[in-house]
Parts: C-alpha cells; structure tokens; sequence
C-alpha cells in the first residue's frame, strides 16, 4: 500500500492517540461537571460555547494554511493545545477555568483540522483519497474504542476518580505531541489570497466551484438534522439498558467504524464517493427508523452495528470527495470551511432535536433526522459533479 506514505502513517497515529485521550473523558465529563456544580443548563453552554469556537475556527485557520502555504505549525500546534487541556481541567474546578479548558481544546481543533486534512490530501492523488482518508478515520476511530475502555476498567477500579483521568488521558496527547514532530511537510507555494479576518472564516464559500457548494450544502443539510449519538445512546437508557450496557454500545459502534473506514474508503475510490455516500445515509435512515422499535440489547446491539457503518461511509468518504471538487491550493480553507460549517450545524441540529424531543418524543426526533437523511440520500444518488466518478 505505496499510497499510505510515512506522513501519511504519522497523521493517523497522532489522531489515535489524540481521540483516546479525549475519548477516555467523553463518558464521564457529563458526571464530573455535576460533580463539581455544574448544572444542566451550565453544561448546554458550555459545550455550546465550545463547539461553536471550534466551528467558527476551523475555517479560518484553514485558509491561513492556504495563504502561507504550510500545514505542519497548525497541525503541532492544534495537537498541542487539545493535549494541553487535559490536565488544566484537573487543576482548578472554578467556572471560568473550566470554560478556559474546554475552550483551549476545541480552538485546538478548529487549529488543526483544515491544515491536517489538507495534508492528508496533498500527501495522495484522486484515485487513493478515499482510502487515505478511510484509512485516517479507522485509526482515529480506534482511538474512540480504546478510550473509553480505559476509562470503564479505571472507574472499575477507582469510581469517581476523576482528577487523576484526566490527568492520565493527558499522557496519549504527549504522545501525539511527539509523533507530529516526526511528521515532514512537503514544501508548497503559498495560495497568495489574502487571509480574511476572524469573522469571514467561511469566505470560502462565495469564491468556492459550483461543484463544492453543491455537495457541500447536501451534507450540511443532512447536518442540520443529525443530531450527537447521545441522544442514541440516551433512548437505549430508557429503554432499560444498564450503563454498563450503554458505554458498550457505544465502544462496539466505534468498533465496527474503525474496521469499516478503510474498506469504505477502498469502495468510494473504486465506486465514486456519490455511490458510497448515499449508501451510508441510507444505513443512517434504516438505524434511525429501527431505533424507535428496539427495546433488547441485541436488536440495539445491531442498529449500533449499522451505524458504524454508516460513519465509516460517510466522513472520511465526505473530506475525499470534496477535497477533489477545489483547487490544491484551496484545500485547507475548503475542507476547513467544511467541518466548520458541519460543527455549527451539529451544535443547531442537537439543540432542534432537544426541544423536537421534549415537544413530540424520540418517534418525531427519529423519524425527521431518517427522512432528511434519506432526501439527501436521494439528491447525492441522482447528481452529476465533475472530478467524481459516478
């Protein structure tokens, strides 16, 4: 596998090492948040807050990318302030400092994102992004299994510990650390357009080819309407699932996303990402449709199954079609733009079905985010863009 280059091999460690560390605190951020005062409303914002500095962000550095013409110092740098706070969340427990950590993680992704994926993208041609990519979600995605293991058998041993987790999750972000430091950056001509302000982040758009906005706005519609996993997760715990239970569908989600990603990617490079896209939206739809009948781990154990398979056909295969459809010297704004204007949506479209779920109940929620993902779904099977294989 000549196209899985040394670069390409470092980035996909990094970001293993990188999702375990954020992974091992994903399960019990919720429970130390309360622990410590936090209260629901308190919690809302600040991941609000956080999700939208990573999403106003990730454009903008992404273009900045494209200006200078280097994506390493972006990439380091972006690693370095997710790894950094890790640890800051365990040394005071007052409002404003948690707010600071949360914050400095999320500005570390929207630092690293378009540059990383832009790197990923010059390190191949068309015919194998789909597969680097695929390649690049399955070690990311197994990070997200070991990561909540670590913490299952850590609160095993020392329930609500959770100081020294977070002081234990900050050890893989080292890692990654050190690992980009390894990476070595092909030299580029800077894109030579001028770096907009903060507040244009997504100026992208208007200069962006027909062919972008087109897809692009097909998968930030299915965005607006896909709402996070928890709420998966949280109609599995009223359906009586223990919690045990619960963070085991979620490690075997991850599971079966991490050993499809590549294979995923291999069959968007063969089919066209069109083909390979619209099947996993329609996975989406049939998980989402059968998630308001299951009611036993094992039915729930399958819809969990099939939705790993639908992330495994969907982000990695979504960054190669796109980074196909803008010129080379535009991808980090393109894909930065991208996953910009994706993480604001996700904030939008969890926020809608909250109150879709308090107003009509998970049937109305489920049956909305199936239908849209099936439109679109409909729209991606029956268009034609250029630079993509039908």
């Amino acid at each position: 596998m000549k196209y899985l280059t040394r670069t390409i091999w470092l980035l996909s460690l990094v970001s293993l090492f990188t999702d375990l560390a954020s992974e091992m605190l994903y399960p019990v951020m919720p429970l130390y948040l309360k622990s410590i005062g936090f209260s629901v409303v308190l919690i809302g914002i600040l991941e609000g807050v956080a999700e939208a500095t990573a999403g106003l962000s990730k454009g903008y550095f992404g273009q900045w990318s494209d200006r200078v013409g280097r994506r390493l110092p972006f990439v380091q740098w972006g690693y370095g302030l997710s790894a950094l706070s890790k640890p800051m969340m365990a040394v005071l427990q007052l409002p404003w400092w948690v707010f600071l950590a949360r914050t400095t993680d999320r500005l570390g992704k929207g630092l690293r994102t378009g540059a990383r994926d832009a790197l990923l993208s010059d390190e191949t041609t068309p015919a194998f992004k789909g597969r680097v990519f695929g390649f690049h979600r399955a070690m990311d995605t197994l990070g997200a299994v070991l990561g909540p293991t670590v913490a299952l058998f850590w609160l095993a041993a020392r329930p609500t510990d959770y100081h020294n987790l977070f002081l234990l999750a900050f050890l893989p972000g080292v890692a990654a650390i050190f690992i980009t430091l390894l990476v070595r950056e092909r030299s580029r001509a800077p894109s030579g357009k001028p770096i907009q302000p903060f507040w244009a982040s997504f100026s992208y758009w208007r200069r962006a080819p027909a062919n972008y906005r087109r897809v692009a706005s097909a998968l930030l519609l299915f965005a607006l309407f896909n709402s996070s996993d928890a709420f998966l997760l949280l109609l599995a715990k009223q359906r009586g699932l223990s919690d045990a239970t619960v963070i085991g569908l979620y490690i075997f989600y991850n599971l079966v996303y991490a050993a499809a990603a590549f294979p995923a990617g291999h069959l968007s490079d063969r089919l066209g990402p069109r083909r390979t896209l619209a099947t996993g939206l329609v996975l989406f739809a049939l998980v989402y449709a059968g998630a308001t009948l299951a009611k036993d781990p094992l039915f729930f154990g399958f819809l969990f199954g099939l939705y790993g398979l639908y992330g495994a056909a969907s982000e990695g295969v979504s960054k190669a079609w796109l980074s196909n459809l803008c010129a080379s010297t535009d991808t980090g704004a393109a894909l930065g733009t991208y996953a910009g204007l994706s993480s604001l949506a996700a904030l939008g479209a969890s926020t809608l079905a909250g109150f879709i779920w308090f107003w009509g109940g998970p049937a109305l929620t489920f049956a909305l985010s199936g239908g849209i993902a099936l439109l679109v779904a409909l729209y991606l099977g029956l268009a034609q863009t250029e630079h993509s294989k039908a």
